[in-house]
């Protein structure tokens, strides 16, 4: 890719405004090019086979592993999160890269599937190949685990990745490309570009074969339609509003745990973190003495006591002032922080109970620490005002004896029982939602297959008893082949009558 622009931009430290690093603005030109390199190495990727890709794919992971503490390091200054939770994000991206390399060659390999009496001459096999070069489109709030969802999971399918990261993280991305390339011996297989929209619209109409974004619904509909253009297919992870369910036998200190971790955490700013709790009538009021007692501990910050950081996006503040003032405009209580929690760099934690559920904090993605946490009289309520918004991403359900079947009931991609977020680090599991928060997934057999294609082959290993597929066929075969369906598929049906 060519070392010339003529714009550069600088990431700046979210909590202290320090400049971290300058990047380029890279052109349409300077986009293409990169995919031109891209294609022309994902060739060799492709080559090396599931054995060659795996040894250089857990040689990242171990050059990683060792450096972790500097990839939390510039975690930490691009985003404002503190260190450990940018090692901890670090980790399971280790963990993905591990799973992702090892297990390509099961799930994608070429494997034997039966074909039937009609076809028992012939032998079946199917076999997922990589599509060629996938575009990512990264975040800002998850910068090295977000991402790495989409290019692990691409690079094992043998594809080669031109990625995009945030203009808010462009260090990170830049990172993460070079200890890629280095252990590739400078192959061109990962290739980074750098800017704002308009270099991730030029990535969407730069010929690859796959696009996957990560980001809001409005700009996922933007990239939707640049893709569309070219007919390129794409994966969206869009954000969510999830919920937390507590029902009257749950565990009422792990549930206030989890819930202020899981609403607080990163302040605030997790796609699968929880913005609403629906909490049984007779647990409220110790849920949230509870919740209280610990949530008076928490305290944002860039020092070591910061347990989060400040806005990574400024842009953001507006919308965590507003979704407030609205619910306590409705009538909703403010039982921790309030309209004055929103600073210039950071927001307190805020918690405001009985929000009328067509409020702003309640409808739509707040993506700040706070907390709408409103009673219900049953768990069938709790499922029907957690099910009630456009999104669907994740959620989780506390209880003992009906959570799980609580957690099969709620409309999202994901659920945990009794936890938060353990689903995102989990490498088998599927990760992605449903309506507005998306579709295709990342991680586990379905994210390696996302960025493949299925090719089926059936080789004949004998004449077949009926030659159907011949203009020799005569009346006799047809007869033949009418009877074996009525004796194959002509019974009655095992289903019950009405």
């Amino acid at each position: 890719m060519s070392e010339h622009t003529s714009e550069v931009f600088d990431s700046l430290n979210p909590a202290t405004g320090d400049v971290v690093g300058t990047y380029p603005i890279d052109s349409d030109e300077q986009v293409r090019e990169a995919v031109a390199l891209a294609q022309h190495a994902a060739a060799w990727w492709d080559e090396i086979g599931f054995a060659g890709r795996r040894e250089l794919l857990l040689q990242w992971r171990s050059v990683l592993t060792r450096r972790i503490q500097q990839i939390a390091d510039l975690v930490h200054r691009e985003t404002g999160k503190p260190h450990g939770d940018a090692l901890l994000e670090a980790g399971l991206a280790v963990d993905h890269i591990d799973w992702a390399a090892k297990h390509a060659p099961k799930v994608l390999g070429r494997q034997k599937v039966g074909s039937g009496l009609l076809m028992a001459n012939q032998v079946s096999t199917v076999e997922y190949k990589p599509l060629g070069v996938i575009g990512v489109i990264g975040p800002w709030n998850y910068p090295v685990f977000t991402p790495m969802g989409s290019i692990a999971y691409a690079l094992a399918a043998g594809n080669a990745v031109v990625f995009k990261p945030s203009e808010y993280t462009p260090g990170v991305g830049r990172w993460l490309v070079d200890t890629f390339t280095e252990v590739a011996q400078g192959a061109p297989v990962l290739q980074l570009v750098t800017g704002f929209g308009e270099t991730g619209n030029a990535l969407c109409r730069s010929g690859v074969d796959k696009l996957a974004f990560t980001g809001s619904a409005a700009t996922g509909r933007k990239v939707m339609a640049a893709c569309a253009e070219t007919l390129t297919p794409v994966v969206i992870e869009a954000g969510g509003k999830d919920a937390l369910i507590v029902d009257e036998d749950a565990d009422l200190s792990a549930a206030a745990e989890a819930a202020l971790w899981g609403g607080m955490s990163n302040a605030g700013q997790t796609c699968i973190g929880t913005e609403r709790v629906y909490v049984h009538e007779r647990v409220f009021d110790p849920f949230m003495d509870e919740l209280l007692d610990r949530a008076r501990a928490v305290r944002p910050g860039y020092d070591d006591g910061g347990l989060y950081g400040p806005a990574t996006m400024p842009s953001q503040l507006g919308i965590i002032r507003e979704h407030i003032e609205d619910a306590i405009a409705r009538g909703g209580s403010v039982v921790l922080g309030g309209d004055d929690a929103v600073g210039e760099r950071y927001v307190q934690p805020t918690i405001i109970t009985h929000v009328p559920e067509d409020s702003l904090a309640v409808t739509q993605e707040t993506f700040g620490p706070t907390l709408v946490v409103n009673p219900v009289t049953s768990m069938d309520e709790a499922v029907d005002r957690t099910n009630a918004t456009a999104y669907g991403l994740a959620g989780a359900v506390f209880g003992r004896k009906n959570a799980e079947g609580i957690a099969r009931r709620i409309r999202s991609g994901m659920t945990s029982v009794n936890s938060v977020i353990s689903f995102a680090a989990v490498p088998t599991l599927p990760f992605g939602g449903v309506g507005e928060s998306g579709f295709g997934r990342i991680h586990g057999p379905d994210g390696l297959r996302e960025f493949t294609y299925p090719k089926a082959v059936t080789v004949q290993r004998m004449k077949p008893p009926l030659a159907l597929t011949t203009f020799d066929r005569d009346r006799k075969t047809e007869g033949l082949f009418a009877k074996l369906l009525t004796v194959l598929y002509g019974g009655s049906s095992t289903l019950p009558r009405r």
